[in-house]
């Protein structure tokens, strides 16, 4: 199948090349030159194949047959002005994909206004990271069935496939299974793609959180190492220091619990090897930024009223370590020496 992609950053140039290894026919298109230059030649080097490029789009679409197929791998805050750009220059019956990390919201937007033009819009929530080239991209696609039907052998060379995973207890009972074992599934109408992603990732946040936090207790077991000589009126003496004498070797117990634990997962064996790299974390900065998903899902807990305690704090947890919390602080200690600083 042909397919058209617009912006070869890191996971656009990854999945252009995973497509061109399945046998499909590719149109590139980035804003560089030279990515799209770099991109054509990872595709010969790595795919044995050859892939049409254009930095002018009006060039780039010239070049896919109709109807035409477009995946869109662009930031979100610029999908908007590209499709407007697009517009213009597509048919009745071509379909665009937005493969990046959109609010679902505009994208029940977007689909309404591209129906009106005989277009149809697919929104694909997208996870696999830097890794996807070889592991395959999980794929939550929104959209109307007919174009998601046609995108089929797309998603599914992206995708995983089922690999080496056992099928889940249970799951041998359904007669007609989903696309869901194989790594891709049509969630819903326009915008079920993106909030299911959304949800994802707000869930991912929670779950780095957790790790991060209970790897410091851990990094932090020998305070009482310290003795009593850092206590003061002002801050609670550690009452037992024998109980906190323990130097633990954070590369290790994250190599151990990769190994059987019920804690173990992709994030864990990937929180394993930056330790294994570097211990102390030594040239990683303390600043973690948050690229929408997490606000998103909070947002729609809170319309929905319902509880999300823990996305919610590591959301929090992601402003505090960029000091978004230095004015309260400063506030909180200003209080502290106003009554006494007891």
């Amino acid at each position: 199948m042909q397919l058209g992609m617009i912006g070869l950053g890191r996971m656009g140039q990854n999945m252009v090349v995973r497509l061109a290894k399945a046998g499909h026919q590719l149109v590139v298109s980035d804003r560089s030159a030279e990515v799209i230059q770099q991109t054509q030649q990872r595709v010969q080097k790595e795919a044995g194949g050859q892939a049409a490029g254009a930095s002018a789009l009006k060039d780039f679409v010239n070049h896919l047959s109709t109807p035409r197929a477009i995946w869109l791998m662009t930031p979100a805050g610029v999908v908007d002005r590209v499709i407007a750009d697009l517009v213009p220059l597509l048919s009745n019956g071509d379909v665009l994909i937005d493969g990046g990390n959109s609010y679902y919201i505009d994208d029940i937007r977007r689909a309404r206004e591209l129906a009106a033009k005989g277009i149809q819009y697919v929104d694909v929530g997208t996870s696999g990271g830097v890794w996807g080239l070889d592991r395959g991209y999980c794929l939550m696609i929104g959209g109307p069935d007919p174009a998601v039907k046609r995108l089929d052998p797309i998603f599914k060379a992206l995708a995983p496939g089922k690999g080496n995973a056992d099928k889940t207890p249970g799951r041998e009972k359904i007669k007609n299974p989903s696309t869901a074992e194989d790594g891709y599934l049509h969630c819903g109408p326009s915008g079920a793609g993106h909030f299911v992603k959304m949800v994802h990732n707000g869930i991912e946040y929670g779950l780095m959180a957790a790790y991060a936090e209970g790897l410091n207790v851990i990094k932090n077991a020998n305070v009482g190492k310290k003795g009593r000589e850092h206590a003061s009126a002002e801050v609670t003496p550690l009452r037992n220091p024998e109980h906190f004498q323990y130097d633990f070797n954070l590369a290790e117990i994250t190599e151990l619990w990769r190994r059987g634990s019920v804690v173990a997962s992709w994030l864990l064996d990937l929180t394993a090897s930056a330790l294994a790299e570097d211990p102390e974390l030594s040239n990683v900065k303390a600043e973690v930024p948050d690229s929408g998903e997490g606000r998103w899902t909070v947002l729609a807990a809170i319309e929905e009223g319902v509880p999300a305690t823990v996305l919610t704090a590591s959301l929090y947890q992601r402003f505090t370590s960029r000091g978004e919390d230095a004015f309260a602080c400063k506030t909180l200690q200003a209080m502290r020496r106003k009554f006494g600083g007891h």
